[in-house]
C-alpha cells in the first residue's frame, strides 16, 4: 500500500510540472507552483527569490504568500540566509527557528536546475504551529529543484526589474476600533512598501482591512501601533494639522462615486482644489490631459460616468501628488469606459505618480506592477509582476 504522504508528494510534483508547462508567463507559473508547494509543506509563509544575473546581480523577491515578517525585496548573493543559500547552493534547515525573531521554524532551499541556481525559496513557520521536519526539508528541496528545471525547460523568463525608490512604508501597523467595552483589531501587523512610479493593486474580501489601511495611508485615520513613514518622515503619531498638510501636499484621491461638486463645472471642480496648494498644476491643462478640454464648462450632470471619473482623475492630478489612492475607480463603469479610465491611470504612472488601487476585479491585477492580497487584517500575498499588460489588453 502506498503511503498517503508519499502519494501526495508525487502528485504535487506532477502538478508543478503541469502548471509550468501550461503557463504563458513566469508570474502565473510561480504563483500556482507556490500554492502547491505551500500546501504540501504546510508553510505559513513562502517567499520566492530570483537572481537577476542580467540586472543588478541581486536576488529579488518575485512572489510571497502568507507574509508576516517579510520586508526586504532585494538581497545580494552571500548576504544573510537567502544570499548564503544562493551562493553556496546548500539548503538551510532550522527546525527551532531563528533566535530573536518571530520565525519559529525555517527552511531555505536553492531554486536550482541541473546546471545553475536561479534563486531560492524560503519556508517560514508551519501553519499548524509545529516545527518543520527533516522530511519537510527534503520535500521542499526536491520540489524547488523540479520547479527550477521546469522553468528552464519551458523557456519562461522573469525579466529584469526596474529599481525604484520607496516613498511610503508601513511597519507592523495595527488599528483598533472601540465600541463600548469591546475593542476590535482590524489591522493586525501590516508591513508594506510603496515604490515610486508603480501601480500597486490591493485585493481582499470585505472586512479584511484594506479600506482601513487606505485611510491610514491617505492621512484620514490614525494607526494604533506600528510605524508609518512617507519619504522618510514619520507620520505614525502626526497631529491633525500635519495630516492635513500631508493630504494636501502629497496625496490625490479617486473615488468610485466620483465625489464631484454638482454645482461646479468640471473646470471649477479642479480650480477649487488647485487653490489649496501653491504649486498646483493648471486646471485647464489637466482636463485637456485626460481628454476633456472641450468639457471644461460642463456640470457633472451633463457628463457620462466615464467622463466624470476622468474629471476626478484630473482633480487628483492638479495637486501634483506623489501618490494617488484609487478606491474601485472602475466599479461603476462598463467595460469600454473602464478601460478608458484604466488607460489614463496607466499614463499617470508612466508620468511618475504612484497609484495604489483597491479593486475586486482580478483582471486589473494583470496591469499592476505589484499585487497584494489582504486577509484578516494582514497582507497575505505579494505578487511582483515583471510583465504587466497594457490596460487595453484586459478583458472581463
Amino acid at each position: 500500500m502506498i503511503d498517503k504522504t508519499l502519494f501526495k508528494h508525487f502528485r504535487a510534483i506532477g502538478d508543478i510540472k503541469a502548471v509550468i508547462s501550461g503557463a504563458k508567463n513566469l508570474e502565473t507559473a510561480i504563483r500556482e507552483c507556490v500554492h502547491i508547494i505551500r500546501e504540501v509543506s504546510k508553510a505559513e509563509t513562502t517567499v520566492i527569490w530570483y537572481h537577476e544575473k542580467d540586472g543588478d546581480g541581486k536576488l529579488h523577491a518575485v512572489y510571497a504568500q502568507g507574509v508576516r515578517t517579510f520586508h526586504d525585496h532585494t538581497v545580494a548573493p552571500g548576504e544573510g540566509k537567502v544570499g548564503g543559500v544562493f551562493l553556496e547552493g546548500n539548503s538551510i534547515f532550522l527546525p527551532n527557528g531563528i533566535v530573536g525573531s518571530d520565525i519559529n521554524s525555517y527552511i531555505c532551499v536553492p531554486l536550482s536546475n541541473s546546471y545553475e541556481t536561479l534563486g531560492c525559496i524560503e519556508f517560514i513557520n508551519r501553519a499548524d504551529k509545529q516545527e518543520f521536519t527533516a522530511e519537510d526539508a527534503d520535500v521542499c528541496e526536491i520540489m524547488a529543484m523540479l520547479m527550477a528545471t521546469a522553468i528552464d525547460e519551458s523557456g519562461l523568463d522573469v525579466g529584469v526589474s526596474e529599481q525604484k525608490e520607496i516613498i511610503l512604508s508601513l511597519r507592523n501597523v495595527t488599528k483598533d476600533f472601540q465600541n463600548g467595552d469591546t475593542i476590535t483589531r482590524v489591522l493586525r501587523g501590516v508591513n508594506l512598501d510603496v515604490y515610486e512610479r508603480e501601480l500597486l493593486v490591493i485585493l481582499g474580501e470585505s472586512g479584511c482591512g484594506k479600506s482601513t489601511m487606505l485611510n491610514i495611508i491617505g492621512g484620514m485615520d490614525q494607526l494604533t501601533g506600528g510605524e508609518f513613514l512617507f519619504q522618510g518622515k514619520d507620520f505614525s503619531h502626526a497631529s491633525e494639522k500635519e495630516l492635513t498638510e500631508y493630504r494636501r501636499d502629497f496625496i490625490g484621491f479617486i473615488f468610485q462615486s466620483y465625489n464631484l461638486m454638482p454645482n461646479l463645472t468640471a473646470l471649477q471642480n479642479l480650480q477649487f482644489i488647485a487653490e489649496l496648494k501653491k504649486d498646483s498644476a493648471d486646471p485647464k491643462e489637466m482636463l485637456e490631459w485626460v481628454g476633456l478640454g472641450a468639457r471644461c464648462n460642463n456640470y457633472p450632470s451633463q457628463m457620462s460616468g466615464g467622463q466624470q471619473q476622468r474629471v476626478s482623475i484630473a482633480r487628483a492630478l492638479v495637486k501634483q501628488p506623489k501618490l494617488i489612492l484609487a478606491d474601485e475607480p472602475t466599479a461603476a463603469l462598463d467595460y469600454a469606459t473602464g478601460i478608458e479610465v484604466l488607460s489614463i491611470i496607466e499614463k499617470v504612472v508612466q508620468n511618475g505618480t504612484s497609484v495604489l488601487m483597491v479593486t475586486h476585479n482580478e483582471e486589473i491585477t494583470k496591469m499592476a506592477n505589484r499585487v497584494i492580497r489582504m486577509r484578516s487584517g494582514v497582507i497575505d500575498e505579494v505578487i511582483v509582476n515583471r510583465h504587466p499588460l497594457k490596460a487595453t489588453d484586459l478583458v472581463w
